[in-house]
């Protein structure tokens, strides 16, 4: 049976674009709550968090997530790149500026779309989609392009972050090129949560992180937003996505996670809107057109 996935609709990219607001927002409340709870350990706590939602979920649904398909080396495998992107993400915001480090993390769409490119055939892009992918990566650079020239810079930090896009990348192929493609999203995702939730901790302490500061109100909201409404509920939808539509235009709205995290830090922090932000919009939201038109 031939692997066959839609392209997106209207419909879907506001769902992605919706998806895209939640994981910019989590850049802030991860930063509010890393006084009391460092940065890794948050990632490990809230993977934990949901992995256990997620399990309660498929029981009431009827979901199973233990039974024998052929895809516990695979699902490990995505596991650990999936914990392995986050705690380069981490490590990388406490060696390089926050800016520097998203300009080299999305290039993970870019890849994504060149891995599925090769590996998947149904995944091909056409020419002006490659250039639509082109685009929109630029409004990224048009958007973060200052830091390079303002911010503090750590060249172990950036290779971090480009580590961390790799591992980004990778995990959405794979998961797109292997068993794990006809499974349910709900044990493609407690795969990683699981195997994540359980390393991340002990990286968090490998690394000498301060872990679990204190307990307070807004370091258990930060938790509860992240591991309820982020890495339950958005990652289920996105790995759902992944398994009915072509995950090289889904990738390319990834483009809009950074510029929400830049909206909501205007807003919610009263930071400056500059023309390479609204320069950065107009291209990012060309690119993903470009790479969205069916023909």
């Amino acid at each position: 049976m031939p692997d066959i996935r839609s392209p997106v609709d209207t419909r879907i990219a506001l769902l992605m674009a919706f998806l895209c607001s939640l994981w910019g927002f989590t850049h802030v409340t991860t930063k509010v709550a890393a006084p009391d709870i460092s940065e890794v350990m948050q990632g490990g706590l809230r993977s934990a968090l949901a992995a256990v939602l997620l399990f309660i979920w498929a029981r009431v649904r009827g979901t199973p997530l233990f039974g024998r398909d052929g895809t516990l080396v695979a699902g490990i495998v995505a596991g650990l790149m999936f914990a392995g992107e986050f705690a380069f993400v981490f490590a990388g915001l406490a060696r390089t500026g926050a800016s520097r480090l998203v300009v080299f993390l999305y290039v993970a769409p870019c890849l994504t779309a060149l891995g599925l490119h090769i590996f998947v055939p149904g995944e091909r892009l056409r020419p002006w989609q490659w250039g639509g992918v082109a685009l929109a990566f630029a409004g990224i650079i048009a958007a973060f392009g200052d830091s390079f020239t303002t911010a503090k810079t750590s060249l172990m930090g950036d290779l971090f972050g480009v580590a961390a896009a790799v591992l980004w990348a990778a995990t959405t192929v794979f998961i797109r090129a292997t068993r794990l493609s006809n499974i349910s999203a709900a044990k493609v995702l407690f795969y990683q949560l699981a195997v994540s939730g359980l390393l991340l901790p002990v990286l968090s302490i490998a690394m000498g992180e301060p872990g679990v500061v204190r307990i307070s109100a807004m370091a258990i909201a930060s938790l509860a937003f992240q591991g309820i409404v982020v890495a339950f509920a958005s990652y289920l939808a996105w790995f759902w996505l992944l398994t009915r539509y072509l995950g090289s235009q889904l990738a390319v709205f990834t483009f809009l996670t950074p510029l929400f995290g830049v909206a909501f830090g205007v807003v919610l922090l009263d930071e400056p809107v500059t023309l390479a932000f609204l320069v950065a919009v107009i291209l990012v939201g060309a690119g993903i057109a470009m790479v969205s038109r069916r023909g």
